[in-house]
């Protein structure tokens, strides 16, 4: 039984509180968080102690690894503890907003062994996951062109969008780890545009974007287009294509049921998008807690770890300038 504590008890961290609780290989081993009541109520539910400070998680005898779900501008400065008390550890996305300050943190943890798992859930969303599985077995052929759709079903609250460090570098980073998840390569060139066509005063006011398109390249000439807006008005729309010389892979977006309706009035009438990231990739999350523990118990390297982490943000930096720049940005440029 793996005993992790949970740092931070806003939204996602109860979502992984209760995963972790009701794991049959894990144990909630406590919580903490900055403001006493959220924690409060994690315990109140589970049972889980309430952990003083982080550095409490870090040095109790009682945890075996923790998992990081506080605020952005704290991840790295809690990895980094982690790594020096020998937790290992299950950071959310991303490391952090400066891609100086994860490099800073990349060379504070050179060396360790200490397993580092970072939260790109949906690379273990099973059609996403089976999307990859397709081509290594060869059923697409020679891998061309990858097409990664993203969109938010309506605009997250402004005080969050304030502080989220932007559309790339807050939700198309998840599309950027994708795209290298699926492409099997690593990307050379990043071409991007954005627009403000959602909420334009808002966007104006903190430079940001609501609406992006993001198009990648290998070395050996393989696309991935990323196209994603704050706005769809018809639910959660989540989707990912792979094109190759013998077919398609799709990967397709979730309802509550697969049941269509057919009568004599319309033709194929289903229930609408599922409509909230959480009931989307409910069993990404689940197995995502899964592949941490069996790291853990192994002791090894987990499947998407520390660097995947950078990379993707070394992508978003990249798509950032090529916006500015009006031009294709060589990845060199950023790393």
């Amino acid at each position: 039984m793996i005993r992790i504590a949970v740092l931070g008890c806003g939204r996602i961290g109860v979502m992984h509180a209760n995963n972790i609780a009701a794991h049959p290989r894990a144990a909630l081993a406590g919580v903490f968080d900055i403001h006493a009541p959220a924690a409060a109520t994690v315990s109140a539910k589970t049972g889980a102690p309430v952990f003083a400070s982080a550095e409490a998680a870090f040095t109790s005898p009682d945890v075996d690894a923790v998992l990081i779900a506080t605020a952005t501008d704290t991840h790295a400065d809690l990895l980094e503890m982690a790594v020096a008390a020998g937790k290992p550890v299950l950071c959310e996305k991303p490391i952090d907003l400066s891609l100086d300050r994860v490099n800073r943190c990349a060379a504070v943890i050179a060396g360790s062994s200490v397993p580092i798992q970072l939260g790109f859930v949906r690379r273990f969303d099973p059609g996403h996951a089976a999307v990859r599985r397709a081509i290594e077995a060869g059923d697409i052929g020679d891998l061309h062109q990858v097409v990664i759709t993203s969109r938010d079903p309506g605009m997250p609250p402004p005080a969050y969008t304030a502080v989220s460090g932007g559309i790339l570098r807050d939700m198309t980073i998840h599309d950027l780890d994708m795209a290298r998840f699926i492409l099997g390569e690593e990307v050379t060139e990043v071409f991007a545009t954005g627009s403000r066509l959602v909420d334009p005063a808002l966007m104006d006011k903190l430079g940001d974007y609501d609406t992006v398109t993001v198009v990648l390249k290998t070395a050996s000439g393989k696309q991935a287009i990323i196209n994603n807006s704050r706005q769809a008005v018809y639910g959660y729309d989540q989707r990912v294509e792979a094109l190759g010389t013998k077919g398609m892979a799709l990967s397709e977006n979730r309802r509550p049921h697969q049941m269509s309706l057919h009568t004599a009035e319309f033709t194929d009438r289903a229930e609408p998008l599922l409509n909230f990231f959480i009931e989307r990739y409910r069993e990404a999350f689940d197995a995502e807690i899964s592949a941490f523990v069996e790291a853990v118990e192994a002791g090894r390297a987990p499947s998407v770890g520390f660097e995947d982490g950078r990379l993707a943000l070394v992508l978003a930096e990249a798509a950032l300038k090529s916006i500015a720049e009006a031009r294709v940005i060589a990845v060199k440029e950023i790393v």
